[in-house]
């Protein structure tokens, strides 16, 4: 397909020595199994002088974990290239202030990094909802316990769904829509596309110059707030024949191996 016109500033494809943010889920891999052909495309990248930096909605995984994940699709990465939505919502609470966190060990991790003391239970200053495994009735009332009884409210990020291999699992948002029904109250959402995550990117990263990833609403409402083309690729959220929705990316293809062949 024609390839849209990028927006003004922009330049597609980015030159050598480019710095590229990258998402990892549908991207790099589904649900930690590498897909085809990202590994020689970020090696490639690599033998370009490009500067790569993975930016996760997914905020289970500590940061080991996903230095770990990426090794193994050999990938040498240090703790600084590698953001999450766990990391920027975690710089939302002070140091002192109880958390209850919905959500895994890379929220849990991020939480108490930035001083939080964690609390299973109202009272609590802030509740914190990620993705978790074990979220159920009993998780989503004492969450709705502690907003209706006057905690702040943050959302990891408002993704409905999650990719991988055998196809979609409800995502974080579909926890947050739950508790935010439950509560009547709005989350504050400090994952991608939102300023908080835009913040980390540019301290971390500096000048950016293109944005990856699998789902427009969120990776191409990324790039567009960081002033940087969108390239989608169509390994994970969004799949070839799907209605490809808003913003329209500047570049695409069939996943990041196709993408990085393209330059």
């Amino acid at each position: 397909m024609p390839t849209p016109a990028a927006p003004p500033g922009n330049r597609w494809p980015p030159a050598p020595g480019s710095t590229w943010i990258l998402d990892l889920d549908g991207v790099v891999w589904l649900q930690g199994q590498p897909i085809a052909g990202a590994a020689h495309a970020l090696a490639v990248l690599g033998e370009r002088g490009d500067r790569v930096l993975f930016a996760t909605n997914n905020s289970v995984p500590t940061v080991a974990e996903l230095c770990r994940r990426l090794a193994g699709v050999g990938v040498d990465v240090t703790p600084q290239d590698v953001l999450s939505s766990a990391q920027s919502a975690a710089r939302l609470v002070q140091p002192g202030e109880q958390v209850l966190a919905v959500g895994g060990p890379g929220l849990r991790e991020a939480l108490q990094a930035a001083g939080a003391e964690l609390v299973d239970r109202s009272p609590a200053d802030v509740v914190m909802v990620g993705w978790s495994k074990s979220f159920g009735v009993d998780e989503m009332t004492r969450a709705m316990v502690a907003v209706r009884a006057g905690a702040r409210f943050i959302g990891t990020n408002e993704d409905a769904t999650f990719p991988t291999p055998d196809g979609l699992l409800p995502g974080s948002g579909a926890f947050l829509a739950a508790i935010a029904t439950a509560s009547g109250a709005t989350p504050q959402i400090a994952g991608k596309p939102h300023q908080p995550m835009v913040d980390l990117i540019q301290e971390r990263a500096g000048a950016v110059h293109v944005a990856v990833g699998d789902r427009p609403a969120t990776d191409g409402a990324l790039a567009r707030r960081l002033g940087v083309p969108f390239a989608l690729v169509l390994s994970g959220v969004t799949g070839p024949g799907d209605e490809v929705g808003s913003p329209a990316p500047d570049a695409q293809a069939t996943d990041l191996g196709a993408l990085v062949s393209s330059l």
